[in-house]
């Protein structure tokens, strides 16, 4: 009798992906051990994505190309367009993708088989990030989890995350019921794992690599590593933009009246100060632990702090 593979559902968000998006479809393609099918939508590009897209889709019966839904302006709001419109029901697991990246051949079989043996709901991995000169950088996200990472920072990349058809099915009915809400939601990734954790469902973070992370000038968030990108995540930051995130995100997951978030979350002074010497159980990095708290009072005394 033959063995039965996963069928798992690839969720795919493109735009402008010409340059990239042949190679990580045939690395999504060449998946080990698994029933691949990829839904794929495009945010209208300029570049000849949605034609070659179509073409493309014609020559293989398992991608599938999503109705024209107008302009999304961003990878967050064309993944919660794919987590509301595929139908999950026919699959085992589902996974989201970016266009760019290159899948390591084991990536889904690794993942399903996570899910399965440790009785988890989520999981998420490691990349290699690299760069057209040729530099590579493993980004690690596999620190051990605490009580209240999840409200401010993400599981690492989402086009790592693996979900099982439970939690799936659970995180697409809270996208459905808070659509206009999530719109303003600009980190899927981030949203997906914090809805996870506030409601009790089990993540995994691997420490294994399962894909290379391309990193390019046009990456709507790429690799956290030098100068630049601290000084971008610190202007974020001042501006107000990254505490917005935070709080909205906890009243979308319906933590906004746990006695911790509720002392913090109308981030006045004092309530910054206080929420700085709680940085151990915020980030999950001992270097983002530290610069927690001193984000904490940089914004403290930033007067930044509008609802």
């Amino acid at each position: 009798m033959p063995v039965r593979v996963p069928k798992v559902a690839v969720l795919l968000a493109a735009y402008n992906g010409m340059q990239w998006i042949e190679e990580q479809l045939a690395s999504i393609q060449g998946q080990l051990d698994v029933d691949v099918t990829i839904y794929i939508s495009i945010d209208p590009s300029t570049d000849g994505t949605e034609a070659w897209c179509a073409a493309y889709a014609e020559a293989h019966p398992q991608i599938f190309i999503l109705p024209d839904a107008g302009k999304f302006g961003g990878a967050s709001r064309n993944f919660f367009r794919l987590i509301r419109d595929v139908d999950f029901a026919p699959y085992d697991f589902i996974a989201l993708a970016d266009q760019d990246d290159i899948w390591h051949a084991d990536k889904l079989r690794r993942a399903t088989r996570a899910i399965e043996s440790r009785q988890i709901d989520s999981f998420s991995s490691n990349v290699t990030a690299f760069w057209p000169d040729g530099r590579t950088h493993l980004l690690d996200k596999a620190q051990s989890q605490v009580a209240w990472d999840f409200l401010f920072e993400a599981a690492g990349p989402g086009c790592t995350y693996v979900f099982n058809k439970i939690f799936a099915m659970a995180l697409k009915a809270s996208v459905i019921a808070d659509w206009q809400k999530v719109q303003e939601v600009r980190l899927h990734d981030w949203y997906c794992y914090a809805f996870a954790r506030s409601h009790g469902y089990r993540w995994f973070i691997d420490p294994v690599p399962t894909m290379e992370y391309r990193q390019h000038a046009n990456n709507q968030v790429g690799a956290n590593k030098g100068l630049h990108s601290l000084l971008a995540r610190y202007k974020t930051i001042h501006d107000g933009w990254w505490f917005s995130q935070v709080r909205m995100i906890a009243r979308l997951i319906g933590q906004g009246d746990d006695p911790f978030v509720s002392s913090w979350l109308q981030l006045r002074r004092g309530q910054l100060i206080r929420l700085s010497f709680n940085a151990w159980k915020c980030r999950r990095r001992w270097r983002d632990k530290v610069f927690f708290f001193f984000v904490c009072w940089v914004f403290a005394f930033s007067g930044n702090k509008s609802e």
